[in-house]
């Protein structure tokens, strides 16, 4: 009797659910679709600003970028996406200085975890929301950021290429008085005052700051015009 009483009541149940299912696919039935239909309205489809779909470059509008070629991306990248190719280049004062070469980003291996941009300490990338970057090969997925030309080296201003002059001509000065005074020194007519590591490297510290420079020669003079009176009263 318990049994048939059981069949029973389960088959009350398996009923009354099946009538809730149908009452809800009734509903959805009638409800007006609101389904997205893709790629037919890719013209008016929204897409939030904060969605990560891949990283590129800022460039400003004549074509420069914020990259220093640092490297920090690169080492802050948990799987190797990004390689950073640097290259040395002469400037106009005759210095070296690194530059940015190429900058390789790896679609297919990258998390968007953002880690890249969040430490680069120029703000030179982003992730924007373009999230249409299928492809059929997965050598595709491998982007060159910096797809512009790199701009060659700036070249001087006048005033620059003056203090350049100046700082050069100085240190010419500087080295000729230091010389000399090794000289002088050696022959015995003057103390070596000027001849010193002390005075030679105050010396060429001053070369851009012609009063600076001068200030100082005067006092290696004042140091060696007093030693050498201190010297013909210790003969006399």
């Amino acid at each position: 009797m318990g049994s048939i009483k059981d069949y029973f009541s389960s088959l009350g149940k398996g009923i009354s659910s099946l009538v809730k299912g149908l009452e809800v696919t009734g509903k959805e039935f009638v409800t007006p679709k609101i389904t997205e239909r893709y790629p037919e309205d890719r013209e008016t489809r929204h897409v939030p600003q904060r969605f990560r779909a891949v990283l590129r470059f800022i460039y400003d509008e004549e074509g420069n970028h914020r990259c220093i070629a640092c490297g920090t991306c690169e080492r802050n990248c948990p799987n190797g996406t990004l390689t950073v190719e640097t290259k040395m280049v002469d400037t106009w004062d005759g210095k070296k200085k690194k530059k940015l070469d190429r900058y390789i980003y790896d679609l297919g291996s990258c998390t968007f975890c953002q880690l890249c941009v969040t430490t680069c300490p120029t703000n030179a990338i982003e992730f924007n929301n373009d999230f249409e970057q299928a492809v059929f090969t997965r050598e595709k997925l491998v982007k060159q950021l910096n797809y512009l030309p790199e701009k060659p080296e700036p070249k001087p201003t006048p005033e620059q290429i003056a203090k350049m002059e100046a700082e050069r001509q100085a240190k010419i000065e500087a080295a000729k008085a230091a010389a000399a005074a090794k000289k002088a020194a050696a022959a015995g007519d003057t103390p070596a005052a000027p001849a010193d590591d002390k005075a030679a490297k105050a010396l060429a510290a001053a070369a851009g700051d012609p009063e600076k420079l001068a200030k100082i020669q005067a006092a290696i003079k004042a140091k060696a015009a007093r030693e050498a009176a201190a010297k013909k009263a210790g003969e006399a």
